[in-house]
């Protein structure tokens, strides 16, 4: 197939945008807090000028659907409903912690634990494992305080690599030195998400732009403790 796909997000520090043309992807990705509202519409004019394509030849539009920054969210959902709208296009909501799970699963991780600073003395986190080389989550995304999440199952295993900067901003998640961090994936970005968009997008995952909503996920914690936790 070749799909043309446009992929923005805004969700954290960074600011990025992806195009896919069929095997082709050319990106911008710039870690730029609070300028996020004044890149991301140059950042998907300069894509689409230089792959030739105009926002209607498109066939759908991705964006980070969080979690991440409250500000940030609320940016990436307003550009991609007013380019979805505009261009009568279905969307890819795409997770945040995901991205960065792939980013690590496409260097070779299998296991991989992301996670975000939610602020407030939380942490937003997700387990994924690599299912055909996508990153697949493992129960569901939660928000937790640091020393709650230490007692978690998600935090038990071997070989699992560590993602995202709540684990900068909380080190002592990683104290037990069970998980090895991968700083090359620190913050999710549009071309993290690439291999997430295509396989919903060719499973039938692309959504009417009124069945999408971005993902903050505030008091969501499931994952089960471990015995005499």
């Amino acid at each position: 197939m070749s799909e043309k796909i446009l992929i923005i997000d805004t969700a954290t520090e960074n600011c990025s945008a992806a195009l896919v043309l069929g095997d082709r992807v050319i990106d911008l990705c710039e870690e730029a807090p609070r300028e996020h509202s004044q890149k991301i519409l140059p950042f998907v004019e300069q894509l689409l000028a230089e792959g030739g394509v105009t926002l209607a030849e498109l066939d759908a539009i991705g964006f980070g659907r969080g979690p991440g920054s409250f500000t940030g969210i609320r940016i990436g959902t307003a550009m991609m409903q007013g380019l979805a709208l505009g261009a009568e296009l279905p969307v890819l909501p795409i997770s945040n912690l995901a991205a960065m799970a792939q980013g690590a699963i496409d260097a070779g991780a299998s296991t991989v634990v992301a996670a975000i600073d939610a602020r407030m003395g939380e942490v937003y986190v997700g387990r994924y494992e690599s299912r055909d080389g996508l990153a697949t989550l493992v129960e569901q995304e939660l928000v937790i305080a640091p020393d709650e999440l230490l007692a978690l199952e998600l935090m038990q295993g071997d070989e699992l690599v560590a993602v995202g900067t709540g684990f900068e901003t909380y080190p002592e998640l990683l104290d037990d030195g069970r998980l090895t961090v991968s700083g090359d994936h620190r913050l999710p970005s549009a071309k993290m998400m690439v291999p997430l968009a295509l396989e919903l997008y060719r499973n039938g995952g692309a959504l009417p732009l009124e069945q999408v909503e971005p993902v903050y996920l505030r008091d969501n914690v499931a994952w089960k403790k471990m015995p005499g936790k």
